[in-house]
């Protein structure tokens, strides 16, 4: 066991962890360290093309050492407790590192036990999921072998990472088997919890239009709550009623329920009426409400943002901002609006561009272009454009 002491402790090194400490650096601070295991980064947005047919995996993957920054300490253990009060966290080979800030931004856990079945089946039978990186490639395999029956698409209820990407998937597989010439043949079915296709009215009525171009049944305020992959049946619960019903399955996309890592919930940074338990900060600010050495962004952050790398891309900036402020004795004053994008794949070539803040109102940021709409340059911008920004700016304190 060891004991380490740094300036400014970042707990993650994911796309939070990596554009916070990037930009630390750049801001001239010498003594960042990151707590992370991993040996490989995963630019995860991908994942959808490549279970949609439309990208390779590899590009996905890069190590983890050559997206690191300069100069940042690079411990490589994970967090498993965090205690405030003594500005000290616990690592999962029983050392410690003491901090003077402390930036918290593990990622989201996927609780794939909440579904009954569904593990267990992955890989097998018609059965994936896209938020594994092993099964994206599985998914497209299924979707080329299924030329008739029944398949579905499911979002699990509560705030998930990418709160898009279990509806994109359906978009690229009906594509694929409109361009086949079997949909007809195809039943296609998507589970969601909410009472709207998109909580955006804007967006909502275009991808409504998209639901019935693929003839899609969108079974609303439901969400599959077991697998029996031996039947290759799904139980379908709607949560007003309680009522299921059973769907077989020749294809299925699952998406797993999702939350804090268990080792937040535990601790003392998560709120206290939040079940999922996230870290309880200023929706503003990224500071934590009751702990003023403690920030978080991302999706382990409490804000009611969308889950996504486009809200981490405005959330760094402001955090280390406010972050640097109070080191030096100031009050905290940039200020997060709430800003995320989920870039909606809806054809084979086209996108959705979903842009929107706390307003709950579309926010474009490319002036001129008309984004609420399917584009075929926002496709582009999708696959070649938002990768390129990922690897060389945004991970580089840049962008």
């Amino acid at each position: 066991m060891t004991s380490k002491q740094h300036r400014i402790v970042i707990i993650g090194g994911g796309t939070a962890g990596i554009s916070v400490a990037a930009r630390l650096r750049r801001a001239g601070e010498r003594d960042v360290a990151v707590l992370d295991p991993s040996e490989r980064h995963y630019y995860q947005p991908l994942w959808t093309l490549v279970g949609g047919g439309r990208a390779p995996l590899a590009e996905s993957i890069r190590p983890q050492a050559s997206v690191m920054p300069k100069g940042v300490a690079w411990i490589r253990r994970a967090a498993v407790a965090v205690d405030p009060e003594a500005r000290e966290v616990t690592l999962d080979d029983g050392g410690t590192v003491s901090y003077q800030q402390l930036v918290v931004c593990p990622g989201i856990q996927l609780d794939w036990d909440r579904v009954p079945g569904l593990e267990a089946g992955l890989g097998k039978d018609g059965l994936s999921s896209n938020y594994l990186p092993q099964h994206a490639p599985a998914t497209w395999r299924f979707i080329r072998q299924t030329r008739s029956g029944t398949a579905v698409f499911s979002m699990p209820s509560g705030a998930i990472k990418c709160g898009g990407a279990p509806q994109k998937i359906a978009y690229l597989a009906a594509d694929f088997w409109r361009k086949e010439g079997v949909l007809g043949n195809i039943d296609v079915h998507l589970v969601i919890p909410g009472a709207a296709i998109f909580g955006v009215p804007e967006f909502a009525r275009v991808l409504e239009g998209v639901v019935r171009r693929y003839g899609i049944k969108v079974h609303y305020g439901s969400e599959v709550t077991e697998v029996r992959p031996g039947a290759r049946e799904v139980v379908v619960t709607e949560l007003a009623t309680g009522g299921t019903t059973t769907l077989p399955y020749d294809v299925a996309h699952l998406v797993p329920p999702q939350s804090a890592p268990d080792w937040l919930k535990r601790s003392p940074l998560a709120g206290a009426d939040d079940p999922a338990g996230y870290v309880e900060i200023d929706k503003h600010t990224m500071r934590h409400v009751r702990y003023p050495e403690v920030w978080a962004l991302g999706d382990a952050g409490s804000s009611p943002n969308s889950k996504t790398g486009a809200a981490v891309r405005k959330q760094a900036p402001v955090l280390v901002e406010n972050l640097l402020a109070a080191m030096n004795g100031r009050e905290p004053t940039a200020s997060y609006d709430g800003y995320a994008s989920c870039p909606l794949t809806t054809a084979r070539n086209k996108m959705l561009l979903a842009e929107f803040d706390y307003s709950g109102r579309p926010a474009p940021s490319i002036p001129v272009i008309d984004t609420v709409r399917e584009r075929t340059d926002m496709w582009h911008l999708k696959r070649r454009g938002l990768p390129f920004l990922y690897w060389n700016l945004m991970l580089r304190g840049l962008a």
